[in-house]
């Protein structure tokens, strides 16, 4: 099969790209600010901390950049090439399942095993939670700690819960019309998608504000943190992925037969929803639920 190049293979042969060095060179740039700016060792660390910010989000959008004309304009992914992109991103996705597996063990690990001599020592040291002297928890092998208020999970986080799953239809709504070739309900869901996605961002950042724990102290506000931060961090990946793709439409990309861009990010959405079910129940929900137990027992 010969594709627009001449080729006579359904394979993509990458042609040479300065992306790679580039974005090593960029990535080391960051590192090398970010450490010098958090030990304090160079004043001018913020500054180079921003420039290999710049440099990595430059290559990003340039090697990007150029992989959609690969697939736009220059032919490049074939059906062969196509599959192999789909293994790419399933395996992706399935990392970064693992990713969100640590952070709940994590959080199990302390919930369900709030007595073991490790937590013990840990709640000794660093006390038992916001407001605790060390050494002072009046109730120890409790979860959550002695302490912690945590949110109620009929509130901003159902909102929050409904948010998602609302932008789970709308995001399946534009893939169904792109499937049908209808370009407006493709761009219609894809708006609302990324309108929900940045309303979750927002519900999510006045929740912290109202946080009645922080991040340091206690292990339930860390394990938290962490959890539904990270979670909050691949919403915005997400939701920018998403308005790439948007612009896409309005450029005309996309066909019925050929989308992995947009493919690709409802494939990611979903997984954002879903990751974001397992948080609902298990840290909110049984979380709420384990402290009006521990209230009522104490």
């Amino acid at each position: 099969m010969a594709t627009a190049q001449g080729k006579h293979h359904d394979y993509h042969l990458v042609d040479p790209s300065p992306w790679p060095v580039v974005g090593s060179i960029s990535a080391f740039i960051m590192a090398v600010g970010a450490i010098t700016w958090m030990h304090h060792m160079v004043s001018a660390a913020p500054i180079i901390f921003g420039i290999g910010t710049v440099g990595v989000l430059y290559t990003m959008a340039s090697w990007w950049g150029d992989v959609i004309k690969e697939a736009q304009y220059k032919g490049d992914h074939t059906r062969v090439v196509q599959i192999s992109h789909r293994y790419g991103m399933i395996l992706f996705i399935a990392s970064e399942v693992m990713f969100f597996v640590a952070w709940f063990w994590a959080y199990f690990n302390a919930a369900l095993f709030p007595a073991d001599a490790v937590h013990a020592t840990r709640d000794a040291v660093f006390g038992c939670g916001l407001g605790t002297a060390a050494g002072a928890c009046s109730v120890p092998g409790t979860w959550p700690p002695h302490g912690i208020e945590t949110f109620d999970p009929w509130h901003l986080p159902l909102l929050n819960t409904l948010i998602l799953l609302t932008s789970g239809t709308t995001v399946t709504w534009a893939h169904h019309a792109l499937l049908e070739n209808d370009r407006q309900g493709l761009k219609y869901g894809l708006i609302l998608t990324v309108l929900l996605g940045a309303t979750f961002t927002c519900v999510q950042a006045y929740e912290y504000s109202h946080a009645a724990f922080s991040f340091g102290g206690n292990v339930y506000g860390a394990t938290f943190f962490m959890a539904t931060g990270f979670h909050g961090f691949h919403v915005l990946v997400g939701t920018i992925f998403l308005l790439v793709c948007l612009f896409r439409a309005y450029a005309g990309h996309f066909t019925p037969t050929q989308h992995l861009g947009f493919e690709f990010a409802a494939w990611y959405w979903h997984f954002v929803d879903v990751v974001w079910l397992f948080l609902f129940l298990c840290i909110y929900v049984w979380g709420h639920g384990a402290e009006a137990m521990a209230h009522g027992a104490h």
